[in-house]
């Protein structure tokens, strides 16, 4: 009996354990300019309610950008077009303001500060790191994107957020 009672204690805990790696598990990203220098690194990290993006960026011209997870991961400079559009496995319309809804990969604007860096912290409640619909680790991977002007947060399918000026594979740890 008490065999027993340790095997499925062990077990839980195995369950446990398992469970723990898999909500810990990260991404980690390095942002290329077109020229292909580093001019950023962010770590995304899987918690309950979605994904935290942490970014650290730099050389970017002062002002909003608009800033967004896109559907492909690849990075192909000078323009990162290879990245495709953005992250939208529901297929909603695009825009944090749109009444439909919007892109799962569409994200609040950047704004960086007149010493042409920013630092900032999001959490993604429309993703995962882990296995499903919508997984950043699906059958083409994903990408973050920082483009040249700020997102309009309503024009679909882009936010008039203008050219692609840095890109980064979400790739995992």
């Amino acid at each position: 009996m008490r065999r027993t009672a340790f095997v499925a204690g062990g077990l839980f805990l195995l369950t446990a354990i398992a469970h723990s790696q898999v909500s810990a598990q990260t991404a980690e990203v390095e942002l290329l300019s077109s020229q292909g220098k580093t001019v950023g690194r962010a770590t995304l990290t899987q918690q309950q309610g979605g994904v935290r993006i942490s970014l650290q960026a730099w050389k970017l011209s002062p002002g909003p950008h608009g800033f967004h997870i896109h559907a492909v991961g690849k990075c192909d400079p000078p323009d990162f077009t290879s990245a495709g559009g953005h992250f939208n496995p529901d297929g909603k319309k695009h825009g944090l303001k749109n009444p439909a809804g919007a892109h799962a990969g569409d994200l609040s604007n950047l704004v960086v500060g007149p010493d042409r860096t920013v630092s900032a912290e999001v959490i993604v409640s429309q993703v995962t790191l882990e296995l499903g619909k919508n997984s950043l680790f699906g059958r083409e991977g994903s990408a973050l994107v920082i483009h040249a002007a700020p997102d309009d947060d309503t024009t679909d399918p882009a936010g008039n957020a203008g050219a692609r000026v840095a890109c980064g594979v979400i790739s995992s740890k």
